[in-house]
């Protein structure tokens, strides 16, 4: 007998970490826009029976850290990895997966070995600090995030920090300015990217639908 599809149990939507520090309406929008459920998560609680999670991220390492701290989403969002979600980070989202920043003085959620660096003061006067702007990004073999991109995929970055993982398997994809960087990064069930998929049109709707569809 067939599977009846109204048995197949629906799962829970995706938890987009509200701690104060994010383009969260326009991440709602995005995944609302490719039919993936998402849901706004404020209180750490609330991430007891979610299998995949988002964590968004704009403006400064430390201030991130300590709300993620502050508000319990930091020892949340480790066990829901402990036991088998997936998670996305996107820019500083992604910064804090790592061990620490250049940026502040705080330990990061340790997720990936690594840490974040400066862009150095370039020579050339046109490399400007932030880096903003679309960018090619070179994809790593084997990234699920970055399946069924039929052309070189270009995706919009405002940062002026990156990761650099201890790892080179750790390196999702890869962009440059000035100097090659992660713009990407997978560690088993964690991935971060450094660009926003959120602003990065069908680029961004397809990593997006990818990570949704992981491990359904």
């Amino acid at each position: 007998m067939s599977e009846n599809i109204l048995d197949i149990p629906t799962p829970p939507p995706i938890a987009v970490i509200d701690y104060g520090h994010g383009n969260l309406g326009s991440i709602l929008n995005m995944l609302k826009k490719i039919g993936s459920p998402a849901k706004l998560i404020s209180d750490p609680k609330e991430l007891s029976d979610t299998r995949k999670m988002i964590l968004p991220g704009v403006g400064a390492f430390d201030s991130g850290m300590a709300a993620l701290e502050d508000r319990g989403f930091a020892t949340a969002i480790r066990e829901r990895i402990r036991l088998g979600a997936d998670l996305l980070g996107i820019c500083l989202g992604m910064q804090m997966l790592g061990e620490s920043s250049e940026e502040g003085s705080r330990s990061g959620l340790g997720l990936v070995q690594g840490r974040c660096r400066r862009f150095p003061a370039f020579g050339d006067k046109r490399l400007k600090i932030p880096h903003m702007g679309w960018t090619s990004v070179e994809v790593n073999p084997g990234s699920p995030l970055f399946e069924n991109m039929h052309a070189p995929p270009r995706f919009y970055f405002v940062h002026s920090y990156y990761m650099e993982c201890d790892r080179p398997n750790n390196v999702a994809a890869k962009a440059s300015y000035g100097l090659p960087y992660a713009a990407a990064v997978q560690a088993d069930n964690i991935y971060g990217v450094q660009f926003h998929p959120e602003k990065s049109h069908q680029f961004g709707m397809t990593l997006l639908r990818n990570f949704s569809g992981l491990n359904r």
